[in-house]
């Protein structure tokens, strides 16, 4: 790809990990069939590098997009979550721009973990992008958003239904909670023979999993690695402390490593 023309958000300005250290915040009640989206601003919340940028709230002091702004609406929810001293909060500063996020979304119906994610994830990107849509690729990929998400951060799908029948496939695939993903890159040009050979180590911090046999019904709830470096189990208001071995034995739906 070819050098960006502008630097969006510095590379050197993202911290990967988390700046200080607290146990899991709130958990987020149900508003009507909204577990999908609980559990996936749960798994956004716990993303250190994205949670880092939002609780400095550096983006809406400089935003200038009128009207809706999912950062900005992400930062306002991160923050309540985070710093809140209840045990549980209405996460309305999302729930209210649902169709803002996705035009197909409606509120009280259950949607696809997975569509919403990947939705909110865009919008995120298109709110970095404000002013700045016509710029060059390689510069649209400065974004904090796509730095995160699009290059050190994947989430997987594992979308784990049979194609006519909608019935949920219950067979166990097993994930590591550390993933080493050098085998499978290549060595870049000029690259010491010795890096080449060191481990590229993603580590797991959330596992969303999707309860009962149906695609067309169901619950969605997650797992999540807080600042504190321990493991929650979240589902909806419920927010209890877990251990690993309980993560690694679940059945995932989306998986994110970092």
């Amino acid at each position: 790809m070819a050098s960006p023309q502008r630097i969006l958000f510095p590379p050197e300005k993202i911290c990967m990990a988390w700046q200080h250290s607290q146990r899991a915040g709130a958990g987020l009640h149900n508003l009507g069939n909204t577990c999908f989206l609980n559990s996936v601003l749960q798994c956004l919340t716990y993303t250190p590098p994205l949670a880092n940028h939002l609780l400095s709230g550096e983006h809406s002091q400089a935003c200038g997009q009128k009207g809706f702004c999912v950062m900005c609406r992400m930062e306002v929810h991160v923050q309540q979550v985070l710093h809140s001293s209840a045990s549980a909060i209405e996460p309305w500063a999302v729930v209210d721009f649902l169709t803002e996020i996705g035009e197909n979304f409606q509120h009280g119906r259950q949607e696809d973990a997975h569509e919403f994610l990947r939705c909110t994830v865009d919008a995120m990107q298109r709110a970095c992008l404000s002013g700045n849509s016509d710029l060059d690729m390689s510069s649209q990929a400065t974004t904090i958003v796509h730095q995160i998400f699009g290059g050190f951060l994947r989430s997987r799908a594992l979308k784990r239904f049979e194609a006519f029948t909608g019935d949920k496939i219950s067979k166990v695939v097993e994930h590591p909670q550390y993933l080493d993903l050098r085998p499978y890159t290549s060595q870049a040009a000029g690259e010491p023979s010795q890096a080449a050979g060191e481990p590229l180590l993603y580590s797991l911090y959330a596992v969303l999993v999707h309860g009962g046999g149906s695609c067309r019904a169901g619950h969605y709830f997650c797992y999540i690695k807080a600042s504190d470096g321990l493991w929650y189990h979240m589902d909806d208001e419920t927010v209890d402390l877990c251990d690993s071995d309980t993560v690694l034995r679940q059945q995932a739906y989306l998986l994110f490593y970092i």
